[in-house]
């Protein structure tokens, strides 16, 4: 049996009682199975993996969730799609290291069907949250829970892509708090232009995190390295694109998850007995709404209206601006034509705008930049790639300039390229 049970522990500080204590490990032919309380605890007691029901839901899953913090937070499922409708699920290690689980008829629920082979597997459950199966225990890794994410995003968890196997690492809210089946709403990143997280509602833009400058992305101003509670690290390169935190203090618990009514959402916990806090949810305001302002616009919350057109541009519909609304964005007072004279006007403390459609290069400076710009008779707007150390690298617009919004402090500065009788 893969569970043991053992004397009555109580801990004081816990917010959940606990009845028993598990192994943190199953082996080839040992399973969980529902309806005996069976579980994997991680070795430190921060996670368990167990068969769970939502609130006001009969409807059974394999889960991991926080064991000492109460209410249960899951933070993993493995059929969301596919629910046990009683209580006699098994999980089961086969021989190969497949993770399988089966209802009361030794049926299919769902399975890792891991395309490789382990020898002596073992599955795992580890004090990061991650399920690991592996073979020899010599870290050959054929499945992780950390490849498949649901609602939620843990320290140590890479979000985004392999560029080499294509695997996408991304979040996928619950249809509703009582329903763990995948929901409309995503949270995942885009490696067109310059690699981006987006939020969508069934594939409709919400919000965008903007690109990463070098030292945060420049639409999440406080993910900058004087964070007091994790560091933020983020990867680009030909294999693959990922977003990952550490946690600076360990004793301090910490998840990022996108809710079912699509709000980006993060939590700490230094007590279990206060349970989770707020924690700079990513999505603060109006001007976070994907384009609210449309092209050309400019977002500044402590303004009314939060809208107003980029210096030398108008509304495009004037009458749907006094409306308050501004979808359709700004237009230029005078058209570019390319001549002799053009030039740009400084923009300080933005968000820069969308980037799928931008230009980059990490190799020339600023001076060079501008001068490429002009030349392309397409571009309509240059920045610094990369804001660390006096800030290099060069990155360029063609076409309209989307989603800006201004900051008082941490923003950073584009130049907008306008015709010559603007200048």
């Amino acid at each position: 049996m893969a569970v043991f049970n053992l004397l009555l522990v109580v801990f004081p500080f816990f917010c959940l009682s606990i009845t028993s204590l598990a192994a943190d490990t199953i082996r080839v032919n040992q399973s969980i199975r529902d309806g005996e309380s069976e579980t994997l605890i991680s070795a430190n007691g921060t996670f368990e993996l167990g068969f769970f029901s939502p609130e006001l839901s009969s409807n059974r899953y394999i889960g991991i969730w926080y064991k000492k913090i109460s209410p249960k937070k899951v933070v993993w499922v493995a059929n969301s799609n596919n629910p046990i409708n009683d209580t006699n699920g098994e999980l089961l290690l086969a021989e190969q290291g497949n993770l399988i689980l089966m209802n009361a008829t030794k049926g299919t629920v769902w399975s890792t069907n891991s395309p490789s082979l382990a020898t002596n597997p073992t599955a795992q459950l580890l004090d990061t949250g991650n399920l690991l199966v592996q073979g020899n225990g010599n870290g050959n890794v054929v499945w992780q829970s950390f490849d498949y994410p649901t609602d939620t995003f843990l320290p140590g968890m890479k979000l985004g892509i392999n560029l080499v196997t294509g695997m996408n690492r991304k979040l996928t809210a619950w249809t509703s708090i009582n329903d763990p089946s995948l929901g409309d709403y995503t949270f995942e990143i885009d490696p067109d232009g310059l690699p981006e997280f987006f939020l969508e509602n069934d594939s409709k833009m919400v919000y965008r995190t903007g690109y990463w400058n070098g030292i945060t992305f420049s639409g999440v101003i406080f993910l900058g390295p004087n964070n007091p509670v994790f560091t933020a690290d983020f990867v680009s390169n030909e294999k693959e694109i990922y977003l990952k935190y550490e946690l600076k203090n360990t004793s301090v618990l910490y998840r990022m998850g996108v809710t079912p009514d699509g709000t980006i959402e993060r939590f700490i916990c230094d007590d279990p007995a206060r349970g989770w806090r707020p924690y700079l949810n990513v999505m603060l305001d109006t001007c976070d709404q994907y384009k609210i302002c449309g092209a050309y616009g400019s977002c500044n919350i402590k303004n009314s209206p939060v809208c107003s057109c980029m210096k030398g541009f108008v509304p495009k519909d004037p009458n749907d601006w006094e409306k308050a609304d501004w979808s359709h964005g700004c237009v230029r007072k005078v058209p570019l034509s390319c001549e002799r004279g053009e030039d740009f006007l400084e923009y300080p403390g933005i968000k820069l705008p969308e980037t799928r459609k931008a230009w980059y290069d990490r190799t020339i400076d600023l001076k060079q930049c501008k001068n490429r710009c002009l030349r392309n008779c397409s571009c309509t707007a240059f920045a610094n790639l990369d804001v660390s150390d006096g800030g290099s690298g060069c990155i360029l617009w063609f076409g309209e300039l989307i989603d800006i919004r201004e900051y008082e402090e941490n923003g950073q500065t584009i130049y907008v390229r306008m015709a010559a009788s603007e200048i």
